[in-house]
């Protein structure tokens, strides 16, 4: 028998320190064993502390967030939440992060990221219907950018086609701040029956513990550690952590488990994500109130001589941990050996509410469960609160001598261009359920439920620039916007998940950003009744020092009674009218153009746009009643680039030109006869003011909508009309510095313009 002496001794403050373990931490480990751990025990209490696993600079702020609402069938703390969709149906959704394994290793960064979001999903017992991503890189112009866009890109569209699940939505945006750490945050979600939802919690003690799926390696030890740390130019040695994933293996891992779930012979299941074993075993015992004991010897390895210190820490990926019911471990077995899976017992749940580890029977570990779950250090980390950038006055800059020259820069920048060159990578409409995917432009992606004609939209948003000029209102858009792009397409908002990445939560500054964009996620959550079910945190995302814009990601979900009553991007028809909902201000801090045109950036961009909460219920309440009753041809939200953008996309989606009438000749109908720009020029079809939706409709409606706007006191302006070939704006000719002209920009010279980006830099070309 081998001497495990070694494994057994025991472990100093120095080594903890290298773990990740600060000394006031190890302080604390002490007491709660009475003892110094060795190296294994150390090991599993360094994981389980991370940030990534324990939330601790974060939990306190995160039980700000409204969790509860009449369809939430499970808020956070859970693998995913989950949502009641009506007629026995729920939906299963979540969204994390993989920013650190993308970077140093994009395409298994990426692809494992996919899987594991995945395994949080078909863990409850749904089936994957849908993937969504939201991805952030540096500069087109930084050395990395291109291969790291190319890797990632590779590594969701390999996995998610692999495996078979149709990638629907997501957002891809480029910034100098993400240049040393870029941001690969992916969604799940999926469709289970609302009477066979499985869960982490429910163990009882004395029944066997069982391991399916792949064999457990050596790759992604501390995977965990690593993404709860700061990056430094040249991290080369932590390579060996990026975890290696097999898409095909999770296909069979997916219909196993929901074969075994047809039964009733699960009692608890948990995945095996960040900390591989030692979390997933952790969170059965703890929320189970039961104790562990599990035989090292028995986990199915793919290498030979491996410590229990490894099996442990292993992030091997495609791996699912569950507790079954007593006499059921041989049906189990049958069922994986069908699939052609591992499956083991490796140990029992316990009475003695211990994790307790036996390697070549030699107890390796004993400890308790509470300190490493709910005793975990939570911290009350010390905060400045976050001064929001001053207002920009927009009068101060020269007004564009040619509209169409900043049209075709804005729909031609990096962030704005089109993602083609990406999302046909993706296979979108694998299971034939895809009705509408939002990655062409639309605002939410549609996916019926299948065999129904029911449907949820899907979306994903956030705008990091919002965000860091005021991170309260930023916080509140960001759920503002998911929240107006789901109405856009008709379907009533009914929750969230978010992925909240931010940089060193010990840096004051930080943390007052973290703390108020919460705050700010938090209002609009209640205001909008849009509670969040599940999310993630990410935070360290730093590289030598200097963070990364903050980033806390919104996916929403809405549901769609009646498919027969959506909107698109698509269906603007020639002779339609361009109608804008809500009222414009001077809102241009923080904005596309901003940033674009005039090269303004960080507080000299200038203040982010106001969220009126209650003025997005009442034009989203409208949109929703107006594509419900059939009035319009085509919705949009009115986002990055103002009215003049938000046209543009309406125009190359539906294949018909659009005539802008100039703001001061805008027709508005309620509650006065202004176009509602408050005076402001045509640089008002630039601005970013919240709340505003750009429709199409038949002239034959616009009575009816004059009706149902004025009936909300919701203000509405005729501001142009669809047809021809060209997007063009009438400029007034009362101003010294302007000619009386139209500037027009053909629907051929954009698409080629905003389409071409991306392939050309991709290629090497830009």
């Amino acid at each position: 028998m081998t001497d495990l002496s070694p494994l057994l001794a025991a472990q100093t403050a120095a080594d903890a320190a290298a773990q990740g373990i600060k000394a006031d931490e190890f302080a604390i480990l002490l007491d709660r064993l009475g003892r110094a751990p060795n190296k294994v025990e150390l090991g599993i209490f360094s994981v389980m502390w991370s940030e990534h696993c324990s939330y601790k600079s974060t939990r306190r702020h995160l039980g700000k967030f409204p969790t509860k609402g009449p369809r939430v069938i499970q808020g956070p703390g859970e693998n995913a939440g989950v949502v009641d969709i009506g007629d026995g149906q729920a939906c299963i959704f979540k969204m994390e992060s993989h920013n650190h394994p993308s970077y140093i290793e994009p395409r298994q960064g990426a692809g494992t990221g996919v899987g594991g979001i995945l395994r949080d999903v078909f863990t409850m017992g749904a089936r994957p219907i849908a993937l969504v991503n939201a991805l952030r890189f540096g500069e087109p112009s930084h050395p990395k950018t291109r291969s790291l866009v190319a890797g990632v890109v590779s590594g969701i569209g390999g996995y998610g086609n692999c495996v078979g699940v149709p990638t629907v939505a997501g957002e891809t945006q480029f910034h100098k701040g993400y240049n040393g750490n870029i941001l690969v945050n992916a969604m799940a979600v999926g469709l289970a029956q609302t009477d066979n939802i499985f869960y982490s919690r429910g163990a009882e003690p004395g029944n066997a513990i069982f391991y399916v799926g792949s064999k457990t390696g050596r790759d992604g030890i501390h995977g965990a550690t690593m993404a709860s740390a700061e990056f430094s130019e040249g991290d080369e040695e932590k390579r060996p952590t990026v975890q290696v994933g097999d898409p095909f293996t999770e296909k069979l891992l997916i219909e196993a488990c929901l074969e075994l779930m047809a039964t009733d012979w699960i009692q608890s299941i948990q995945d095996m994500g960040a900390a591989g074993l030692t979390s997933s075993s952790v969170e059965i015992a703890d929320k189970g109130g039961v104790g562990v004991e599990m035989d090292m010897d028995k986990v199915p390895q793919r290498e030979t001589g491996m410590t229990a210190y490894e099996i442990m820490l292993s992030e091997s990926q495609e791996r699912m941990l569950m507790v079954l019911k007593p006499g059921k471990e041989a049906d189990a077995k049958k069922i994986f050996d069908k699939w052609d899976l591992d499956a083991e017992v490796i140990g029992y749940t316990t009475n003695t509410g211990r994790l307790v580890l036996k390697q070549q029977g030699i107890v390796v570990c004993d400890i308790p469960v509470p300190p490493l779950s709910q005793d975990a250090p939570n911290y009350d980390r010390p905060w400045t609160a976050p001064k929001p950038a001053p207002a920009l006055d927009i009068s101060k800059y020269p007004e564009p001598a040619d509209y169409g020259e900043v049209l075709l820069k804005l729909m031609s920048s990096p962030d704005m261009a089109s993602k083609r060159w990406i999302w046909e990578q993706y296979d979108r409409h694998v299971m034939g359920d895809t009705i509408d995917s939002s990655q062409s432009g639309g605002d939410a992606a549609i996916v019926r439920i299948h065999g129904t004609n029911k449907g949820l939209a899907i979306c994903s948003d956030c705008n990091p620039h919002y965000v860091a000029a005021d991170p309260y209102e930023g916080g509140k858009q960001a759920v503002a916007e998911a929240y107006r792009n789901l109405s856009a397409v008709g379907a009533t908002p009914i929750a969230i998940t978010d992925n909240l990445n931010f940089g060193n939560p010990e840096k004051p500054d930080t943390m007052g950003v973290i703390v108020k964009a919460i705050e700010g996620m938090a209002e609009a959550c209640r205001v909008l009744d849009f509670p969040v079910v599940s999310g993630n945190v990410s935070l360290y995302n730093e590289t030598d020092g200097v963070g990364i814009p903050p980033t806390p990601v919104v996916g929403g979900i809405g549901l769609i009674e009646n498919l027969d009553h959506v909107a698109t991007l698509k269906g603007a028809k020639a002779g339609d009218v361009l109608l804008l909902i809500g009222e414009t201000r001077s809102d241009h801090g923080a904005s596309l153009y901003g940033r674009v045109v005039l090269g303004l950036d960080g507080a000299a961009a200038g203040a982010s746009p106001h969220v009126d909460l209650q003025t997005e219920i009442r034009h989203a309440t409208l949109v929703r009643e107006l594509v419900r009753g059939g009035y319009v041809h085509a919705v949009h939200d009115v986002s990055d680039g103002g009215i003049l953008c938000s046209a543009a996309e309406l125009a190359l989606a539906s294949g018909v030109g659009a005539a802008l009438i100039n703001a001061e000749d805008a027709v508005g109908y309620w509650p006065n006869e202004g176009g509602g720009f408050e005076g402001l020029t045509a640089i008002a079809f630039l601005s970013e003011t919240q709340g505003r939706y750009l429709v199409a409709l038949p002239e034959a409606s616009l009575a009816k909508v004059r009706e149902l706007a004025a009936a909300r006191n919701i203000h509405i302006a005729r501001i142009g009309a669809f047809g021809g070939a060209e997007i063009s704006l009438q400029e007034a000719d009362d101003r010294p510095n302007l000619k009386a002209r139209k500037t027009a920009v053909s629907l051929s010279t954009l698409r080629a313009a905003h389409e071409g980006w991306l392939p050309d830099y991709m290629n090497g070309r830009g």
